[in-house]
């Protein structure tokens, strides 16, 4: 597997100036494999401590954070010297042991040489509880595997390259390739398993078998969240909000047999653990774009549009044979993908337009920001129609430079109407590039 992250791990080891880094993200996202496989092949030893495992190890961590005395006993432990510059402290599952993170700091302040990463999902249930080592940390947050990386993790080095460069630098034909290729992605998803057992197998019926056991976990998951929300609550609200894609979410509507205020509940905790994306209705006069946002007014994305896929038993069979890829599951498989891109691209917050008046409703699927400028970016199934929402953006807030499509056609780029026609499979490209460690 390659990960982009991997470029920015290496940047990490090798700085002058570094904190404790923090990879972050949903589990089973590759967080672990990340720092086994790129940051250990850097040092001459990795001592790696599973702070879900070994509980009995917690104790270390207790009223002394002296990070010297937590050593002394971690090398006890893993019959390891741990040596600053030939040695990766790895303390994984940190989510397990809240006093582990506020040891990241006194790490940092005394023993700035020592190379130490940490790896947690649903990190903020930890960090509710402690006092956040807020400037002594670094954070790396990751992904599923984006389109480029999938192609990269299946040996189609050559398709991954092309999906990189700009779309008016090749030919049609490639163009109409990669977006073949996007539609195996569709189902295939992001997840690291899904995608290694696709690769070795060549077969979608393995793959969502792998799909499968990644929503089982995350189910069983929920019993962790629990007393605060009802367990089949969240599994219900996270279905409802698969099926829901691309919609404005209305709290009362996730989950029928339970109350508005209860289905807010687990919506937020499945945003929290990372599972769900909230997305962001706003008016950017300028930025940041979070400064505009409409509370009440919201669309959601699932963490990966292969385990969407999985969770709303989408018939594979019928949905393979359509052409367009806008059309495949009502458009909701391409609204995901697009929405998952940009985060994992982008940036960890996603926003939206949408301008209610009487009459003259609108709405434009994506805002990104490039060069700093806010591009309006619209999803749809095909070059024609009035795009009247995007034109009407372009006219509202003329400091926007133009209004981007992604289709599943070719690059077409209309100067006249100050729009650009992207294929589908570059859209986490449309923005500026987001910076892995923070």
């Amino acid at each position: 597997m390659h990960r982009f992250a991997k470029e920015q791990l290496e940047k990490w080891v090798g700085a002058r100036r570094r904190k404790p880094l923090i990879v972050r993200g949903a589990r089973q996202v590759g967080k672990t494999w990340l720092v086994e496989h790129v940051a250990a092949s850097m040092f001459e030893t990795i001592v790696k401590i599973d702070l879900e495992k070994r509980r009995d190890l917690h104790v270390y961590f207790g009223d002394n954070l002296d990070p010297h005395a937590i050593l002394r006993h971690l090398e006890v432990d893993s019959r390891t010297r741990i040596v600053p510059g030939k040695t990766l402290l790895f303390l994984d599952e940190i989510q397990a042991c809240p006093r582990a993170i506020m040891a990241l700091r006194y790490f940092y302040e005394q023993m700035p040489d020592l190379h130490v990463v940490a790896a947690g999902s649903l990190l903020e249930f930890a960090l509710g509880e402690i006092s956040v080592p807020v400037g002594r940390v670094q954070e790396l947050h990751l992904h599923p595997m984006t389109f480029r990386e999938y192609l990269l993790g299946i040996g189609n080095e050559v398709a991954a390259e092309s999906a990189a460069r700009h779309p008016s630098e090749i030919d049609e034909g490639i163009q109409r390739q990669l977006l073949r290729e996007l539609k195996t992605y569709f189902f295939v998803g992001g997840m690291p398993e899904s995608v290694q057992v696709y690769r070795d197998t060549q077969s979608l019926v393995e793959s969502f078998k792998a799909q499968t056991e990644i929503v089982g976990s995350y189910r069983e998951d929920f019993a962790k969240y629990t007393p605060r929300v009802d367990r089949t609550c969240l599994d219900r609200v996270l279905l409802s909000v698969a099926r829901q894609v691309g919609e404005q979410v209305k709290y009362t509507r996730l989950d029928d047999s339970h109350t508005g205020p209860t289905n807010r509940r687990g919506f937020d905790l499945l945003c929290k653990a990372r599972v769900v994306h909230k997305i962001s209705s706003c008016n950017p006069p300028g930025l940041p774009l979070g400064a505009s946002v409409n509370v009440k007014r919201f669309k959601a994305a699932l963490l990966d549009i292969g385990l969407l896929q999985n969770l709303c038993q989408v018939p594979v069979d019928l949905e393979l044979r359509e052409e367009d890829l806008l059309a495949m599951y009502r458009g909701k498989l391409a609204e995901q993908f697009v929405a998952q891109e940009l985060i994992a691209n982008h940036s960890s917050e996603l926003f939206y337009w949408a301008r209610e008046a009487r009459n003259s409703n609108a709405e434009v699927d994506y805002l990104a920001v490039r060069s700093g400028k806010v591009v309006p970016v619209e999803v749809k199934s095909g070059a024609g129609g009035s795009l009247r929402s995007l034109h009407m953006f372009l006219e509202t807030y003329p400091q926007c430079a133009e209004g981007v499509v992604l289709y599943s056609g070719t690059y077409s780029h209309r100067p006249e109407q100050r729009l650009t026609f992207l294929p589908l499979y570059y859209a986490g490209s449309v923005g500026d590039p987001r910076p892995e460690v923070v």
